[in-house]
């Protein structure tokens, strides 16, 4: 909860929080704002959206292929990973898409040549690739409306997201989107980087938290694990309840004398305190209780957190915030709750009052 901002509540800048979490999901925007601001003393509406507009961060496809706020300067270390997996060069990718990796790797450059100094909509940059002799074919695998066939350009950093106009999305060069801007790296290079800061954020972590953080399946473990054993000494192994878990070397002292949180939370959907670790960890979430987390079609519901675990889910309905605080949970935590709430209200500039079930 500490190395999250969430006890006590942190101080950092809205970048600092981002780049503390090793990115924040950014599918939906309003919970991504209110995930960076629930982890500030003081913030401001708009705040996410000025720092993408000043280059302190860049929104791009990255962890687990979805959409993510990165700090410029260490989101080369987490793409570059991605991009290691090659998942496009899978035959099941190709016969999808129609594309081979050899064509691929034309487009890349077709791409990077339409994006040189200018930031396109979608349709604006399909109309220059399909433009392009022997292109004309992939108009609708690049109107997909998850990008996929883009994702694998994200991951090697060829593009990112850049300032929307209206509802449209536009795309940028990410050396144009931010001075920070640090590149993509050899894997070999960035994964130190990057599991140091998985770790920093979310340790006692096991390779397979870090998986399934990462990549659903696009990197492959074995490779993870030559990643993490080529740390050393820089890692130290812990037991937690009976499971042997990762943590940087350098944070032993402080994992060992810390003491049991007993803060109470409400953090919004797809919060990457639950995110980092994901819903199969049942030091977060129980088992019992991961579908009330972990809905259909990859939706993460807003959490009540107590004690460090998840205690509880919760929504907004008018002027109601309605707890549904889960029973095994222990007595409700009321006062506590009517402070968060008050905190919430506060961020979102509403009124708010507090309704609480038990589930």
């Amino acid at each position: 909860m500490r190395r999250h901002f969430l006890d006590p509540i942190g101080e950092q800048s809205v970048a600092g929080v981002v780049r503390r979490l090793c990115g924040v999901q950014a599918q939906v925007a309003s919970s991504a704002e209110l995930c960076v601001r629930v982890r500030r003393k003081t913030s401001k509406p708009g705040e996410v959206a000025r720092a993408l507009r000043e280059g302190r961060l860049v929104k791009t496809w990255a962890m687990r292929g979805t959409l993510h706020l990165l700090a410029p300067e260490d989101a080369g270390s987490f793409l570059s990973l991605l991009a290691a997996g090659r998942s496009w060069e899978r035959p099941s990718w190709q016969q999808y898409f129609g594309v081979t990796p050899k064509q691929l790797d034309a487009l890349r450059e077709v791409v990077r040549e339409v994006l040189d100094g200018k930031a396109l909509t979608r349709e604006e940059l399909i109309a220059a690739v399909v433009a392009r002799r022997g292109y004309g074919h992939l108009g609708d695998a690049l109107r997909s409306g998850w990008g996929t066939l883009l994702k694998p350009y994200a991951w090697q950093g060829d593009l990112c997201f850049g300032p929307s106009r209206g509802n449209r999305v536009t795309f940028m060069r990410p050396a144009e989107a931010s001075s920070r801007w640090a590149g993509v790296g050899e894997p070999d290079e960035a994964a130190p980087v990057a599991i140091a800061a998985y770790l920093r954020a979310y340790g006692p972590a096991t390779v397979e938290n870090f998986h399934a953080w990462l990549s659903r399946g696009r990197v492959s473990t074995r490779r993870l694990r030559t990643w993490f054993s080529a740390l050393g000494d820089r890692l130290s192994e812990v037991d937690v309840d009976g499971e042997r878990r990762y943590v940087l070397t350098a944070d032993l002292d402080e994992l060992v004398s810390a003491k049991p949180t007993t803060a109470v939370r409400l953090v919004p959907g797809f919060d990457q305190y639950v995110m980092g670790p994901g819903t199969d960890d049942g030091h977060v979430v129980r088992a019992p209780r991961r579908t009330a987390v972990s809905k259909q079609s990859g939706w993460i519901s807003p959490v009540v957190l107590a004690g460090g675990a998840v205690c509880g889910t919760w929504r907004v309905a008018g002027q109601r915030l309605e707890v549904a605080w889960f029973k095994e949970a222990g007595a409700i935590r009321r006062t506590a709750l009517q402070a968060e709430v008050k905190r919430l209200a506060t961020i979102l500039e509403r009124g708010l009052k507090l309704e609480v079930s038990l589930a």
